[in-house]
């Protein structure tokens, strides 16, 4: 399919490179232990913690290193929500201690670390280089060229839909029907769901905040000009979105007003609050974990306004850790093709990783949950949709919170309208300058 030559051509990929760095990843299956002096226990095994959040389908791969590495022994902690990790990583930063061995870090707050980059490993190497989509390397890359993060996942954004929902609303069902009747911009997305709403009881989608954010992702500088100069409040397209995902989700009812992440969000996968979500693919895990049980999710090849981009993460090595040489290889295998794809495989994180983007392994890959939809070959094409990457500067990630609690507070506790939660905004993202 054209999706192969394409990916290839944008990642610019020079081949004896890309062949050493797989064949370096894969010696690290049978490379012994060699942490550094003193970090190994009584027993000879050096322990490696491990820190990410959500899903990033990993705990598989931890079993298999340490089957073929028994001198390591990983203690994963994994954090419900990026928040929840980025808090714990700013208080130990801070304090000098405490960060584990491997800190996972999303997309969104990584250019605030950039601003410290003595603080984490240098991961240069041969064996990697031209491993990533290069703007996936080039957000991890500081002003004077150090890598400070391996690339996990990327998030190119489908529709996931339930295709009950849609029938009781006398709507189409098969995903192909589904992708051509929400072809087209965001207003016909809303129009869509006014059409559904109108025959049935239930919202069109779970929430503001993430009707938001999918739009947002579509912008290149939304907060900040590429200088870092915050523009976040006079920016009238971001107002604009802002505006018109309240209208839609308050006025015309098409919110099923719940605050991401929340105990509530979750239980509305199982009572059928809503009826479409937008899916990066490490949402496609989440949603299968919440909805267990559900019957009738699917996938459609088809995003408003036609691509976009959600998160995505990296792999870091703080230089707190006593255990970096070996930490760096855990990284490394970590990222590797092979894992990238059983990763995705397990909770649908999508690849970053170049020759794994290109795997017939990952191309025809399905979903049982989703209705054995191909989701490999529709996440291959949404990643080919994506024509903007935003700029985040170090204030995208608390302004982007900022604009979240905003939506919020309109949205799902429902103490402000609009023109209120906005000055309240302003006076947040100013408090930031």
């Amino acid at each position: 399919m054209s999706t192969k030559p394409t990916l290839a051509a944008r990642a610019r990929r020079r081949g004896p490179a890309v062949a050493a760095s797989v064949a370096a990843a894969a010696l690290l299956l049978t490379a012994c232990g060699g942490g550094d002096d003193g970090a190994a226990g009584e027993d000879g095994q050096v322990t490696l913690s491990v820190s990410t959040f959500n899903e990033f389908g990993y705990e598989d791969l931890f079993e298999e290193y340490m089957d073929a590495n028994p001198d390591v022994k990983i203690v994963h902690d994994k954090k419900a929500t990026s928040n929840i990790a980025r808090d714990n990583l700013s208080t130990k930063l801070a304090a000098g201690s405490g960060l584990s061995d491997i800190e996972g870090i999303e997309v969104d707050w990584l250019p605030e670390l950039k601003q410290y980059p003595d603080q984490f490993a240098d991961l240069a190497s041969p064996e990697v280089e031209d491993r990533w989509l290069e703007w996936k390397t080039e957000g991890a890359t500081t002003e004077d060229g150090k890598l400070i993060g391996y690339g996990t996942d990327i998030g190119p954004e489908a529709i996931c839909y339930r295709s009950d929902l849609f029938a009781a609303a006398g709507l189409p069902t098969d995903r192909e029907e589904v992708a051509a009747l929400l072809e087209g911009d965001w207003d016909h997305y809303f129009e869509v769901g006014e059409k559904f709403t109108a025959a049935s009881d239930v919202a069109w989608y779970d929430s503001a905040m993430a009707t938001y954010q999918a739009m947002i992702n579509q912008v290149e500088n939304a907060y900040e000009e590429n200088d870092g100069t915050v523009i976040a409040t006079e920016n009238q397209e971001v107002k604009d979105i802002y505006n018109q995902v309240l209208e839609n989700s308050v006025d015309k009812g098409l919110s099923a007003h719940l605050e991401l992440w929340s105990d509530d969000y979750k239980a509305g996968f199982q009572s059928g609050a809503f009826a479409t979500t937008f899916c990066p693919g490490w949402m496609l895990g989440s949603i299968e974990g919440n909805a267990a049980g559900v019957e009738g999710w699917d996938i459609a090849n088809v995003f408003p306004g036609g691509g976009g981009n959600w998160g995505g993460s990296y792999l870091t090595v703080p230089t707190q850790g006593k255990n970096q040489e070996e930490a760096i290889r855990l990284a490394q295998w970590l990222t590797a093709p092979e894992q990238q794809i059983k990763a995705f495989e397990a909770k649908g994180t999508f690849p970053s990783q170049t020759e794994a983007l290109e795997s017939e392994t990952l191309l025809s890959s399905t979903n049982e949950f989703f209705n054995d939809a191909p989701v490999g070959e529709i996440l291959a094409e949404r990643a080919e949709a994506v024509t903007v990457t935003p700029f985040k500067g170090e204030k995208y990630f608390p302004i982007n919170d900022a604009m979240q609690q905003a939506l919020n507070r309109v949205d799902v506790v429902k103490t402000d309208d609009a023109a209120s939660s906005w000055e309240k905004f302003v006076t947040g993202v100013n408090a930031l300058q």
